[in-house]
């Protein structure tokens, strides 16, 4: 909610547009003493944090008065915000909750400007946090100072507890939370994830956590919030998952979301649903072998191969785009660019650069075997960069070329989908 910034005391004009965020109030007391013993009442990164400290303390142990102890005496609608909020993570079950203050960027007398980071680990799911930025403005009474506004920084993404009461349904190996859907429904979607475990452990016998966390939200715009992009970007998307890629296969695992989009989900019969949350399963799962130097076509495609895996449908079937230009003389004259994946193009475009990559892992297990197949997808991911490491693979571990490889693919199209 927009409200105008004030200071009662008359501190900062009235003019200056102020966001009174969910996420973040404390009371900050600067206790330093100058030579003149004139108190030192400047913003200190020091006092933020060990303040923010306890407002996390409050989190963990829910406890509302704590939960707002910082807040401004006569911040009312804000205050009652902050009760909301925390009755609302009430079910979800928190390992951790911390405040990392990355920056005050601005100070003048009366009021300062700080960058936060705020991470948070669910119990059982997590193995690293979940880290979102936030902006706080502080204004100055005296010696403490208050949180005046909170909101996301710039280009980063909202969290579902900000959008509503929080659902929490556990299965076997999966916990769904939700905001505005039945328990019956998240019920649902944690069956689903708990048959594509399993299925995913087959496909990519590594390490990983083997449980999943589920985000619904109630709409697409919702979806959109979570993900800090365009609603247009998820329109017609039943899932996506998030997580950052790195540099290298070295590095540890990230908390991963899979983030259901409710509307597109719907549309789907049990089959559709369970192709796609085994999808996003397996992005889960790989995440750790995935890189900036793992080309789209491979991870998007490893993953419907993992989901398509063991089905008995034809291939026509599952690229019905692909086919559609295989017969009509329009076979690809290269594997699918990165581009080719962008979810605000030609949704026929997308459709075939999935089914491309899909076609491309389906070639190296048949050809070459399931293992070489996880052996290639790891040594592209642990490359020092995107340039050579698909030829560098291709040769170690298949002992081919991108342009024999190409030409089997194509050989391959003709002969599954012609």
């Amino acid at each position: 909610m927009a409200v105008r910034g004030r200071d009662a005391r008359g501190g900062r004009p009235r003019g200056r547009r102020r966001v009174a965020g969910p996420l973040l109030a404390v009371l900050l007391t600067a206790s330093a003493c100058t030579a003149t013993a004139e108190p030192d009442s400047s913003l200190t990164t020091g006092a933020l944090d060990a303040t923010l400290e306890r407002r996390a303390a409050a989190v963990l142990a829910r406890d509302p008065a704590g939960y707002v102890e910082g807040l401004a005496p006569d911040a009312a609608k804000l205050r009652a915000a902050q009760r909301t909020e925390l009755d609302r993570l009430a079910d979800v079950p928190l390992k951790s909750w911390a405040y990392d203050v990355k920056d005050i960027t601005e100070q003048d007398g009366q009021w300062a400007t700080a960058d936060v980071e705020l991470r948070y680990r669910i119990d059982g799911y997590d193995t690293a946090p979940v880290a979102t930025r936030r902006v706080l403005e502080l204004m100055r009474d005296g010696e403490r100072w208050y949180i005046t506004a909170d909101r996301p920084a710039k280009g980063a993404s909202g969290q579902l507890w900000q959008q509503g009461d929080v659902e929490v349904v556990e299965g076997a190996h999966s916990i769904v939370l939700g905001v505005g859907q039945s328990e019956n429904e998240l019920r649902q979607v944690a069956d689903t994830v708990d048959l594509a475990v399993p299925a995913v452990s087959d496909a990519w016998p590594r390490p990983w956590t083997r449980r999943v966390v589920v985000l619904v939200p109630d709409s697409v715009e919702d979806m959109a919030g979570l993900l800090g992009s365009p609603e247009s970007s998820y329109r017609g998307l039943a899932a996506v998952t998030t997580g950052e890629v790195g540099g290298t296969g070295e590095r540890p695992a990230i908390a991963d979301r899979v983030i259901v989009n409710p509307q597109a989900y719907a549309t789907l019969g049990s089959f559709g649903q369970r192709i796609v949350l085994t999808h996003e399963t397996t992005h889960v799962a790989t995440r750790t072998s995935t890189s900036t130097a793992t080309p789209v076509w491979l991870s998007e495609g490893f993953a419907d191969w993992t989901a398509y895996r063991g089905e008995d449908r034809a291939a026509d079937t599952i690229a019905p785009e692909l086919a559609d230009a295989v017969r009509s003389g329009r076979t690809p004259a290269g594997l699918p660019a990165d581009p080719d994946f962008g979810f605000d193009g030609d949704p026929a475009k997308l459709a075939g650069a999935y089914e491309g990559g899909w076609l491309a892992c389906e070639l190296i297990a048949e050809r070459w075997g399931k293992e070489k197949l996880i052996a290639f997808y790891e040594a592209v991911g642990a490359h020092d960069g995107r340039e050579g490491a698909v030829e560098q693979a291709l040769n170690a571990v298949l002992d081919t070329t991108p342009e024999q490889f190409t030409a089997d693919w194509r050989d391959y199209l003709a002969t599954r989908l012609g």
